[in-house]
């Protein structure tokens, strides 16, 4: 039951967040082309610009962790199938949250406007849900402190209810590989987040 209500916490937090950035964005609302090119579970690319969810680390590709049944999976294609999945089945619309120009990256939120059903007028923040069912991270900044506090939440309790990636044992956490290679003056692998 803890787990619930803290998701749900978290969810209406996120919401609320969406809310206030639809207010204050006006036009800066745009979809997720249909065209995109997923490059890894938190980001794609269009048009010569990569766009990263804010806050959100997907696994590493290059990393692994053995399934259910046994079988050595790829982490970081795993969390790019679910983001590609729920981007085709939300649609959601994202908002430009910063930018680093030199290298052509737009960091955005996302969130997805749900009218049927029970759900009435709810809106489902993409981050959130990558993260609360198991499938990406909360992003760290370098000093080990999340990008953004909520996302540290669902990371909590998709963790403790064992969702997605969770449940196996051998998961490799992607912001424990990026802060150690970070301290160790490396390189961080293909698919870190630099937020």
């Amino acid at each position: 039951m803890r787990v619930a209500g803290s998701l749900a916490l978290t969810i209406g937090v996120v919401m609320a967040a969406g809310t206030a950035f639809a207010q204050a964005a006006g036009s800066r609302w745009f979809p997720v082309p249909t065209n995109a090119l997923y490059l890894t579970g938190d980001s794609w690319s269009e048009a010569g610009t990569t766009y990263r969810l804010y806050g959100v680390q997907s696994c590493l590709r290059g990393t692994g962790f053995t399934n259910a049944h046994g079988v050595r999976r790829d982490c970081g294609e795993a969390s790019l199938a679910m983001l590609i999945a729920l981007i085709r089945d939300l649609k959601p619309q994202c908002y430009d949250a910063a930018a680093l120009p030199q290298n052509r990256t737009v960091f955005v939120f996302c969130v997805a406007s749900r009218s049927e059903g029970s759900g009435a007028g709810s809106r489902i923040d993409l981050g959130t849900a990558l993260i609360a069912t198991g499938f990406a991270f909360a992003a760290l900044n370098a000093d080990g402190k999340p990008v953004h506090e909520p996302y540290l939440v669902a990371q909590r309790v998709a963790q403790q209810a064992r969702a997605g990636l969770w449940a196996f044992a051998d998961l490799p956490d992607p912001n424990a590989i990026i802060l150690r290679a970070l301290r160790e003056g490396s390189t961080p692998a293909a698919g870190a987040s630099q937020r």
